[in-house]
């Protein structure tokens, strides 16, 4: 029994002998890796070593300074452009060569040879940037002769655009172009020859000029909304019975889109739109046949009486329908209205005044509810001679008192026509007719006795054509 432990002692003893002289062994080959790697770094530059990004892994510095002024001469710098192309600078084009003075060999004194180990996890004293010197003006002029720069070319870069179908607006796909921004390359170009860089990719650099708005952008995508909701508008003009359709074949021609895509309106075009309305429509100062009450015909040009579109309000009233996106049915903005619409605005409500009878009707509704002698204008001055044609109803008064030079008389009714050319009563007269007018007319008014002013008075409305011929 004695014997066995004694001899399990002894067998253990000599696997723990074994087990020290391994790790002394171990350590020992560390320590001569260590101190003969130190050694080696002595003279030699860390593994991982770069001088201007070219590499002097475990060199020597006089292979270094043979090696640097080498690699001077054949430095060039690679271009990598849109479309595979590639266009290079060499050292020669910009004076290229090395400013250094002892630079390397401070360099490799800087890495002690005793932390070479603590090198391989910390490249900062593995890496340096020796200084170069190079002829500005040379370098600029190499940047500005390459073949990107010519203006033939360049392709300017162009934002989605938009194109109106008899489906509505698609979107058309930008231009992407290959402009780019000199001095983004320019200061590379000097980076890279300061850092000993050999590529230059124009694309990660962001050097490329970029359309505002693509295809895909939430602008694009909203203003081609925008633009489909106001060509979906339809807008129907009523003039009495007759009507005019504006929809998209038309609104699409006035919407303009910026370089922003904001979507604007040709006002100009939008104008001229409601100018041709209105010299189809608009009935003041249009000739017009008119059936005196003696049933002769005669035609009549002159005058404020019929319909007029209000061109500006309106311009900016159907722009705003537009931006609706709606059907809608109205009528326009009238600076003046007529009471029918049709070749015979007036109907047959309306006031005659035949200058050179001297006498006055009204007719309502195509019947005849007064009629009488009146005096007008005094025809021997063209101020005072009451004008001629057809006009409406202003508005009407009671109890007024008329103004002019040198008078002013009151009147029971009072019913302008004309600016201040109107019909009323006269109690200063006691005869009407023949051809007081000639001689002892009015001042350009209608004078008419009590009654028949009263009358016509009392059954008139505002806008009723009121018609004066010779």
């Amino acid at each position: 029994m004695v014997n066995e432990l004694e001899n399990s002692i002894i067998s253990s003893t000599k696997k723990h002998k074994k087990v020290i002289k391994r790790i002394i062994t171990f350590i020992c080959a560390l320590l001569f890796i260590y101190f003969g790697m130190s050694m080696y770094f002595m003279n030699h530059f860390y593994f991982g070593s770069a001088i201007n990004s070219i590499s002097v892994s475990g060199k020597v510095v006089g292979d270094v300074n043979k090696q640097m002024a080498a690699e001077i001469k054949t430095y060039k710098i690679t271009i990598k452009e849109r479309g595979g192309k590639t266009e290079q600078i060499t050292s020669d084009e910009v004076g290229l060569e090395y400013d250094s003075d002892g630079e390397f060999k401070d360099f490799k004194d800087s890495q002690n040879p005793y932390k070479w180990m603590s090198a391989v996890f910390n490249t900062k004293d593995s890496k340096m940037i020796e200084g170069i010197k190079y002829d500005t003006n040379l370098l600029k002029k190499s940047v500005d002769n390459l073949t990107c720069f010519d203006k033939k070319n360049i392709i300017e870069p162009k934002n989605a655009s938009y194109k109106y179908t008899d489906k509505g607006y698609v979107i058309i796909d930008e231009v992407i172009g290959n402009k780019g921004n000199k001095e983004i390359l320019y200061n590379k170009v000097i980076d890279a020859v300061s850092k000993g860089e050999t590529t230059i990719d124009l694309e990660s650099i962001n050097y490329y000029v970029k359309p505002q708005y693509t295809s895909k952008s939430q602008k694009t995508l909203d203003t081609k909304d925008l633009l489909n909701k106001y060509v979906d508008s339809k807008i129907t003009y009523t003039f009495g019975q007759a009507k005019e359709l504006l929809d998209a074949t038309t609104i699409n021609k006035w919407l303009v889109v910026d370089e922003s895509s904001n979507v604007t309106f040709d006002e100009k075009e939008v104008r001229n739109y409601i100018n041709i309305l209105s010299s189809k429509y608009n009935t003041v100062g249009n000739s017009r046949n008119f059936v005196k009450t003696s049933g002769v015909a005669i035609n009549i040009a002159v005058g404020d009486y019929g319909w007029y579109i209000n061109k500006s309000m309106e311009t900016q009233n159907l722009i705003a329908n537009i931006k609706q996106g709606k059907d809608i049915s109205k009528e326009p903005a009238y600076s003046q209205t007529a009471l029918h619409h049709g070749n015979d605005d007036m109907g047959n409500t309306y006031v005659e005044i035949d200058m050179s009878a001297q006498h006055l009707w009204f007719y309502k509704n195509g019947t005849l509810v007064t009629q009488g002698d009146v005096v007008t204008g005094n025809i021997s001055s063209q101020e005072t001679s009451t004008p001629a044609g057809i006009y409406k109803l202003k508005y009407k008064e009671k109890d007024a008192t008329l103004k002019g030079q040198n008078y002013a008389s009151p009147v029971k009714y009072w019913m302008p026509f004309n600016g201040n050319v109107g019909i009323h009563d006269a109690s200063w007269r006691n005869t009407f007719g023949g051809e007081i007018y000639k001689k002892n007319g009015s001042h350009g008014c209608v004078n008419s006795p009590f009654e028949l002013a009263k009358t016509v008075f009392e059954n008139i409305e505002t806008g009723t054509p009121v018609v004066c011929y010779y």
